[in-house]
């Protein structure tokens, strides 16, 4: 049975799902990985390296709708979508480091999306089924060729933003680092690839999700425990001071998470399952949530689809919303501001909900997404020679 979840041709579930993201990443922002009594904060629990991973894919879900859907383009379309993704790329790498100066507590991720974009490229005509094979060897190999590469590297877990590091600390070290993450962006392209208005694909999403996700950290726990467990792990804790966080409480470091990758002092590291590890289990684990969440939104909007009117407004602009979302939290800022986190956490999920609701009703396009598609619409135009149509020229969206 096929049912519409679309809103014109563009997809309410996926924005939805996107909100979730922005609203995940909010939370590990404002909170603290603990609470007094030591233990776990619930919105690490939840959202810690799984909210971003939701982004990421979705970041490939929204690359393959705007370049064909379930039928990729080709030839000189192709081409052309090529060139825009790259200019968006170099937009989301140019603002993700001005961001990055700024003194605010998030770790921004754009930039590293940006790379991302850069390397989904030569990979926008494929197939489903052969953008699944991708992420599935993604998966295993990445984490793999990360450990092996970063054995001959300075030991230090995040490079400093610049310099002669950049590179790799995008590619490679950083929190979001982009080699591993490529899980993510051919599994978002993949799905991006599939008849994602069929409530079938969303059941599928949304069990196969899950199951991938209870599967992976069932057999890293059993791997770890097969191999040593927790104990061996903290024998292998690198001296240098740059680990510290990593020796302080290991349990806890196991279940708040890294920062994008483990020590390379042992090979077991490679079986946990920690957020932001950027280990198979890891990957496996956040991907099967992302689709999870993916798939029980699509059902969510296929039966209460105007009662997501205004979530899927918020997921539409997260692009805005996230970059006023690392702006108000700056050293010095005066919005919304106060010492109570969860009064603060509320404060920025309603502000941008109200806001965007306002925003899409009466504007249309974020002010960050419109200059993206114009960027986008730009040298897309450029590569094919053709002059923009009505709907380009009014300012008429997707």
């Amino acid at each position: 049975m096929r049912q519409r979840l679309t809103s014109g041709r563009r997809l309410w579930g996926v924005d939805v799902a996107r909100s979730l993201a922005l609203f995940g990443m909010m939370s590990v922002h404002i909170f603290p990985g603990t609470r007094p009594d030591g233990s776990l904060h619930p919105s690490y629990a939840i959202a810690a390296g799984r909210s971003a991973a939701l982004f990421a894919v979705l970041a490939g879900v929204g690359l393959a709708l705007a370049t064909g859907g379930q039928q990729p383009y080709d030839g000189r379309r192709l081409l052309a979508a090529r060139a825009g993704v790259l200019t968006r790329a170099a937009l989301l790498i140019g603002l993700g480091l001005i961001l990055g100066q700024v003194n605010s507590p998030p770790l921004v991720i754009l930039a590293y999306y940006g790379v991302l974009f850069v390397l989904a490229i030569p990979f926008l005509g494929l197939s489903s089924r052969a953008l699944a094979a991708l992420a599935a060897a993604s998966a295993v190999l990445t984490p793999v060729l990360s450990y092996l590469v970063r054995t001959h590297l300075d030991p230090a877990p995040i490079a400093d933003a610049g310099g002669s590091d950049l590179f790799v600390e995008l590619f490679l070290t950083g929190t979001y680092p982009a080699l591993t993450w490529t899980t993510y962006l051919f599994a978002g392209l993949s799905v991006g690839r599939a008849d994602l208005r069929r409530a079938s694909t969303a059941l599928w999403l949304a069990v196969g999700g899950a199951a991938l996700a209870i599967g992976a950290y069932v057999a890293a726990s059993s791997l770890l425990n097969a191999a040593g467990g927790v104990d061996r792990l903290r024998r292998s804790v690198p001296s240098d001071p740059v680990y510290a966080f990593v020796g302080d409480d290991l349990d806890l470091r196991l279940r708040e998470g890294f920062f994008g990758v483990t020590p390379t002092t042992d090979w077991r590291w490679l079986v946990v399952a920690a957020p932001h590890s950027g280990t198979t289990f890891d990957l496996l684990a956040t991907t099967g949530t992302a689709l999870a969440v993916l798939g029980v939104c699509l059902l969510v909007v296929a039966r209460a689809r105007w009662l997501s009117l205004a979530l899927a407004a918020t997921g539409s602009m997260t692009l805005s919303l996230y970059t006023a979302h690392v702006l108000a939290l700056s050293q010095g800022s005066r919005l919304l501001v106060t010492d109570d986190r969860l009064d603060l956490w509320l404060g920025h999920v309603v502000t941008a909900i109200v806001l965007a609701t306002l925003w899409r009703s009466g504007v249309g396009r974020g002010p960050l997404e419109w200059v993206s598609a114009m960027v986008d619409r730009s040298a897309r135009r450029l590569v094919e020679g053709r002059r923009p149509d009505v709907r380009e020229r009014t300012g008429v969206t997707r």
